[in-house]
């Protein structure tokens, strides 16, 4: 286990982690590395292969704006997008890319990047990037898997720089079993583990310093969301249905109406749904968002931890950090035993996890035990099960901003009930994520984010 709380949590633009942050990151490393082997000068001609489920949904997930925002130079955590139109549109304008900002390429996108539905061998996100010289000879070509949650591993490269960073971990879990004997022996809480392994990378005022910037970048998000200081959220998201935001009116009809808490005792759901359909909006229109553990899911921890820090009592900055941490802890658990790529197990592997992420998480700041802990995550996933990813039109928008809402609340129920009880249940959070991985493979391909089923197929493009 050499997963760090910073990998599960990254700062990025929308609107797919797997189709934008990552191949983002992959055609970045593509063109540093030509700059590296001093092979950028040289380079005359670019040709980009995008396979499986990013080419059946990269338009709409924006994947081709990665790839060229990544050959620019650009990193998820630093381009800003404000200017990311402008600059796409000046290569479409003139058919020049300046390869890191540095070397001028002609670059067509509609000749140079091709979309194949059929997937590589290795995982159902790949690209192949290539790079020629004058005369047409290649230089160099590579290829990326995009796993999930921006995560990127270039296909057939050792693996052995985790493994060693693994070895140097105090606490070492596999599993959700393993994590709770841990917490047993040493009475150390799942935060705390968490911490005490983050130390092997990073101070402990790194550390603090890193995790309440993600929250600072979650609240932005939110209140960008919904429309504070942001009058750009008043209005339609980009895309063939033109969706309404409906943010900024929520926000504004419960901003305006305190005296509703004291009628309506739900009122707090709505609060809930806003912070998540404000993040999941602003990820559909490409903007700043924390991936969590993946875009399409991206609302759910802010929104439950914006629940947590308005909602309950005695909230406080240690609570958010220790949060973060276990949530992190949850998530590393499906990511080393099951998947966070919607192109691999369907939307359980993403709004899933989130959810089950944010109930654990939840639970633990709000006094729960280490068992509890499980249990609240066991419980947000096992009702997540055979979740589809059918995203209509291939865009982040429908289901996926609803969906992201409807977990949040799911979320905090999972909590609750876990909190009820004494941690002690019959099904192990290491059952549900070995039954969300077999539900996963055994899924049709078409429900796994290619918009080939589900209400993909069955909303009518106007």
């Amino acid at each position: 286990m050499a997963v760090s709380v910073f990998d599960l949590f990254k700062i990025g633009i929308g609107p797919s982690s797997s189709h934008t942050v990552g191949p983002m990151r992959a055609a970045l490393m593509f063109a540093q590395g030509l700059e590296r082997d001093g092979l950028l000068d040289a380079t005359a001609s670019l040709k980009v292969e995008l396979y499986g489920s990013l080419g059946a949904t990269g338009k709409g997930h924006g994947t081709d704006r990665g790839v060229m925002l990544g050959l620019l130079g650009d990193a998820p955590d630093t381009v800003n997008p404000d200017t990311v139109q402008q600059r796409l549109d000046q290569i479409r304008t003139t058919r020049t890319l300046a390869l890191l900002g540095k070397h001028d390429v002609p670059f067509v996108p509609k000749d140079h990047i091709a979309f194949y539905r059929q997937s590589l061998a290795e995982h159902p996100n790949g690209l192949k990037l290539h790079a020629f010289d004058a005369a047409g000879a290649p230089l160099r070509e590579a290829t990326y898997l995009s796993v999930g949650g921006g995560f990127v591993v270039t296909a057939g490269a050792p693996n052995t720089k985790v493994l060693a960073a693994a070895e140097q971990l105090p606490h070492t879990f596999r599993t959700g079993n393993e994590l709770l004997e841990i917490c047993a022996a040493t009475g150390m809480s799942v935060a705390q583990v968490m911490w005490d392994n983050e130390k092997t990378w990073r101070t402990e005022d790194e550390i603090r310093t890193g995790l309440l910037k993600i929250w600072d970048v979650m609240q932005s998000c939110v209140a960008r969301g919904c429309g504070i200081g942001n009058p750009e959220a008043d209005g339609n998201l980009p895309g063939p249905f033109q969706v309404k935001r409906r943010a900024p009116q929520l926000y504004r009809a419960l901003s305006g109406n305190p005296e509703r808490a004291l009628r309506d005792p739900l009122s707090m759901i709505d609060w809930i749904n806003l912070y998540a359909i404000a993040v999941n909006e602003e990820n559909a229109a490409g903007a700043r968002v924390v991936t969590a553990p993946t875009n399409g899911a991206a609302g759910i921890i802010p929104a439950v931890l914006h629940y947590y820090t308005r909602f309950v009592p005695g909230a406080d900055a240690q609570g958010v950090i220790d949060f973060l941490m276990t949530a992190a802890a949850i998530g590393i658990l499906y990511k080393l035993n099951a998947s966070i790529s919607g192109a691999e197990v369907g939307c359980q592997g993403e709004v899933g996890v989130a959810c089950s992420m944010a109930a654990g998480a939840l639970a633990a700041v709000t006094g729960g035990t280490p068992q509890q802990v499980e249990n609240a995550a066991e419980i947000g996933m096992e009702h997540n099960l055979g979740l589809t990813c059918d995203p209509v039109g291939g865009m982040v928008q429908i289901p996926c901003i609803e969906r992201n809402a409807m977990a949040s609340v799911k979320a905090v129920n999972a909590a609750r009930m876990a909190l009820r009880g004494d941690g002690s249940h019959y099904v192990s959070l290491d059952s549900v994520i070995k039954t969300m991985r077999e539900t996963g493979a055994d899924m049709k391909t078409k429900y796994k984010e290619t918009s080939r089923g589900g209400l993909a197929v069955n909303i009518v493009e106007c």
